[in-house]
């Protein structure tokens, strides 16, 4: 349509223009032109009138046009503007019968002078309106405009929704703009998304202009546009991010099994390989490492255990305790549990910080898991023994049987049902409310043996971890490196590596990895443990040499005045 002011404008021009520039359909833009064009006439003209908008492709204009229906005689005044009575129909000169429909058209006055006039005359007592005037095209251009502006920016957040409502699951890079109560607006290019407080990893910062790469969780239709939102915390960043890097997962050869993550922490993941000559580990870690580590830069120094997927969930979950060493494995298929047995300088490295290590087994995994180390067992196998033991009725071969079925103490059977009891091997059912009975007494002693056995372990370890580093060989400072056990204290030893400063100078990553069953990744993770192990050991060494000339110092002062003069 020409606009009212300037009539003579070919709209074909401008259409193809902004459907280029905003990436919308010619045709979208042509119906939001009619449909902004009959809105203006009807609020012009009266919301009553049979008003139609057409556009004429040829001369890129959009022409307005009025039916009007033939009928004997008009009843509903409300109608009356879309009514014609046949009688007025056949003066005009028209041979037309009830119930036939008229389409007449309306002029611009500026556009077509004479043929507007000769409208006015003819039909305007009919159509009971006059052709379009200069007033109306200042109403006309208003309104237009207000529905062209709406209905444009509907039609690119429904270009936006459409676009990446197939992108979700995926990883997108964008700008951080602005930031929103904690949420982190995203620049996409053609759309803004938005990085929820929650979905951020808490030691990640941002900065305006700062690139940020993250997954697509999800795309939301809402009615101030679509809402894409973004998250750096999922797990699935983390796989998407290794298919990208490792072709051999794109390519369906390596899959990843399982994964599981703590973000601005640690992850795992379990990887298998369809083709046997292909290692899946080896795989995703790249030659020396340039893969895994693409991932870890991106996800700004996240420490990323991979491990090898087995069908074993014994062999499994020990894989994925890695880096430390499992004893054994006791299975409890009914709870879906698995108790590790790991030797006591595995223990803390099993556990790893805050509970960490064996918290993200777990959730790889999807297995329950209890970490005792060999020591621990042991005792709660001698507590096991005097505590059941105690029991009525109950043997050495007896006690043997309730352990294996998961009886540590006399709380234990006190709490059991008789009907579980009745069904272990070797017990009397008769015997059993007795045994029973006195469990509940037991109870009291176990507890203050409990303690008592805990406190002792407490102190223990006070005065291990207090011990001063001059008083330690030097076998006895590598087992307090994070990640050592006897066997790796050997085996770097057999290549030169005695002591903890050994291991930091070494510059040479390749070497220390060719050392017996160690291999390059270990070897990062030893150097590393070593040295945070001395700053921790100088700042305990410090702290013992100060008690020490502390102490001395008291022992060499002069007594006090009244010590002198006491008898």
């Amino acid at each position: 349509m020409a606009t009212p002011s300037t009539p003579s404008v070919n709209l074909n021009l401008v259409l193809e223009q902004v459907a280029k520039d905003k990436g919308i359909d010619k045709s979208v833009l042509v119906v939001t032109l009619e449909d902004a064009m009959q809105t203006a006439a009807k609020k012009h003209f009266g919301q009553d009138r049979s008003l139609e908008a057409k556009y004429e492709t040829e001369k890129g204009v959009v022409e307005l046009f009025q039916a009007v229906t033939v009928v004997e005689q008009i009843t509903d005044p409300i109608q009356a503007v879309n009514q014609l009575t046949l009688d007025e129909a056949r003066k005009k000169g028209m041979e037309v019968e009830p119930g036939d429909e008229l389409v007449f058209q309306i002029f611009y006055r500026d556009e077509d002078a004479a043929e507007a006039k000769a409208q006015d005359d003819q039909y305007g007592d009919i159509l009971k309106l006059r052709t379009f005037r200069h007033g109306f095209g200042r109403i006309a251009a208003q309104t237009a405009k207000q529905v062209i502006l709406q209905r444009t920016r509907d039609a690119e957040r429904e270009n936006v929704y459409n676009e990446y409502k197939d992108r979700k699951s995926e990883i997108v890079t964008g700008i951080a703009r602005r930031f929103e109560r904690g949420n982190i607006i995203v620049d996409l290019g053609r759309a803004e998304a938005v990085l929820p407080v929650r979905e951020q990893v808490p030691r990640e910062t941002y900065r305006a202009g700062d690139r940020v790469q993250a997954y697509v969780l999800d795309v939301l239709r809402e009615s101030k546009g679509p809402q894409i939102i973004l998250s750096r915390a999922s797990v699935n960043l983390l796989t998407k991010l290794f298919e990208m890097e490792v072709p051999e997962i794109a390519e369906g050869i390596v899959v990843i099994e399982a994964a599981a993550r703590e973000p601005g922490g640690r992850a795992k993941i379990a990887v298998s390989s369809r083709d046997q000559d292909v290692d899946p580990v080896g795989a995703c870690v790249g030659m020396k490492g340039s893969r895994v580590q693409a991932v870890v830069q991106e996800l700004r120094g996240e420490k990323i255990d991979i491990v090898p997927w087995d069908d074993d969930p014994a062999r499994f979950v020990c894989a994925a305790l890695a880096p430390a060493e499992v004893a054994r494995v006791i299975i409890d298929e009914a709870n879906h549990a698995m108790e590790l047995i790991v030797p006591d300088d595995q223990l803390s490295l099993a556990i790893g910080r805050r509970g960490q290590n064996v918290r993200l087994a777990a959730q790889l995994t999807g297995w329950k898991l209890d970490i005792n180390s060999e020591t621990r067992v042991r005792e709660m196998r001698e507590f096991a023994t005097r505590s059941l033991g105690a029991l009525p009725g109950v043997t050495e071969m007896l006690v043997e049987t309730l352990y294996a079925h998961g009886f540590r103490q006399a709380r234990d059977v006190a709490e059991a049902s008789p009907e579980v009891l009745a069904q272990i091997p070797g017990l009397d059912p008769a015997r059993i409310p007795a045994m029973q009975e006195q469990a509940k007494k037991q109870m009291v002693d176990d507890e203050i043996e409990l303690r008592r056995l805990e406190m002792e372990r407490e102190q223990a370890r006070a005065i291990e971890a207090r011990r001063h580093p001059d008083e330690l060989s030097p076998a006895e400072r590598m087992m307090r490196v994070r990640g050592m056990s006897e066997k790796t204290v050997e085996s770097l030893a057999l290549s030169g590596y005695k002591t903890p400063e050994d291991l930091a100078k070494e510059t040479d990553i390749t070497k220390l990895g060719d050392s017996p069953a160690i291999g390059i990744k270990k070897a990062r993770q030893l150097k590393s443990a070593a040295e945070s192990y001395l700053l921790e050991e100088a700042k305990l060494r410090a702290e013992l040499d100060a008690e020490r000339v502390a102490l001395g110092a008291s022992a060499s002062a002069p007594p006090s005045t009244e010590e002198a003069k006491a008898p």
